[in-house]
Parts: structure tokens; C-alpha cells; sequence
């Protein structure tokens, strides 16, 4: 985490102050390489807590509080090399404007909100099942839980963590994982022509 390191050093005087949220269901192990030489605590998410509460569907995402706890920024799909986005979070520290709203806010799918616990259920069993070692009960959970979410970036990385684990070294393949998207894009919107039904029992084709 270059960059948030370079942002917390800046501004670290300011009364300003960064919390890091991992999002990975294979807890704090995976995640210290990539925390490595980071001053700023980090806090691991295994349960997907906050990608729910916000109904966030990629990650990193941004959401800067102030010191009474009002929330002035939710940006999905933050970069910190984004000249805009690091831009917004200094105006913000600054007190040069109160609050922050970007246009390019997402589009969400129609999913229904107890089509959305469904997929969340079956996410958490999954992620139990992939704690104990048994990855082909994991990704069927998990399978099932990305077909009633489908823009759900966080879902689908546990599915390429368990199937494709040399693709999860010290650094991440970015480039794989756009190829990637594309092609389970395509096959899932197949499956889905196809007329997949999915319930509490699992996704399947009827007849």
C-alpha cells in the first residue's frame, strides 16, 4: 500500500488519520505481505461486513469520515492513483469543501435484497468450508453466490483465491484478472440465457 502510505505521511499532522479494511475471507495471514512497511493500522474483514453494509461490489473503495463521525466520502473503486480521487480525500482534510459526490458513481444490477442475503449466506458457507480445507464443497458455495451477485468483485476473488492460488503471490496479475472477469462474464450471462434458477438449495437448469 505505497500510495496510502505516501497520503497518511503527507497528512498524518493534519489531525488526519487512515484505517485500513481488508476484505479477504482467508484472514490476517494473506493479508500481511501486502501490508508490509505501512505505518497506519489494518483491520481484517472476514465476514464481509462492510462490503454489505455499503453494498460495495469492487474493491478498494474509500469512505472518509470526519472527527464527528459524518461520513463526506463514499468512493467505490478508490485508486490512489487517481489524481481526482487523492485530490477529493485532500480537499476534504483541508476543510475546503464539506463533502464529496462523484459522477461516476456505479449502476447497480436489480437484484433483490433477498436474492442478495441468499448470496451472502452462500458466500459465508463457502468461506467456512474453504477454512477447513475443503475447497470443491467452497467453491460450489461460492459459485452459486457470484450467480446471485454477479458484480460482486469481493465473492469472486475467493473464488480465484482457492482456484487459481499462483495467481495470488507478493504482487497481484491485474492483467489476469481482467481476462479473467471477461470470460466468467460470459459464460455466467450464458448460463443465465439458459434459464439457471437458483435457490437455497443451490443453482441449477430446470428440466
Amino acid at each position: 500500500m505505497p500510495g496510502w502510505q505516501k497520503i497518511y505521511e503527507q497528512n498524518k499532522d493534519k489531525n488526519f488519520e487512515i484505517l485500513s479494511v481488508a476484505v479477504d475471507g482467508q484472514g490476517p495471514d494473506v493479508v500481511k505481505p501486502y501490508v508490509e512497511g505501512t505505518t497506519f493500522p489494518t483491520v481484517v474483514d472476514t465476514d464481509n461486513k462492510l462490503v454489505n453494509m455499503f453494498r460495495f461490489k469492487v474493491v478498494p473503495n474509500g469512505i472518509f469520515v470526519d472527527e464527528n463521525g459524518t461520513i463526506r466520502m463514499i468512493k467505490e473503486g478508490f485508486k490512489v492513483d487517481n489524481s481526482d480521487h487523492v485530490k477529493a480525500v485532500e480537499q476534504l482534510i483541508n476543510k475546503e469543501v464539506e463533502k464529496v459526490e462523484f459522477d461516476d458513481a456505479p449502476v447497480r444490477s436489480a437484484e433483490s435484497d433477498l436474492q442478495l442475503q441468499l448470496a451472502q449466506t452462500k458466500f459465508k458457507l463457502g468461506m467456512e468450508y474453504a477454512k477447513h480445507g475443503k475447497n470443491e464443497e467452497a467453491l460450489k458455495e461460492l459459485d452459486d453466490a457470484i450467480l446471485l451477485d454477479p458484480d460482486n468483485f469481493t465473492i469472486r476473488k475467493q473464488r480465484w483465491y482457492i482456484r487459481y492460488p499462483e495467481k495470488f503471490g507478493s504482487e497481484i496479475d491485474f492483467d489476469w484478472q481482467k481476462g479473467q472477469l471477461a470470460k466468467e462474464k460470459q459464460q455466467e450471462e450464458q448460463q443465465r440465457n439458459q434459464g439457471l434458477v437458483c435457490g437455497p438449495d443451490g443453482c441449477f437448469i430446470p428440466g
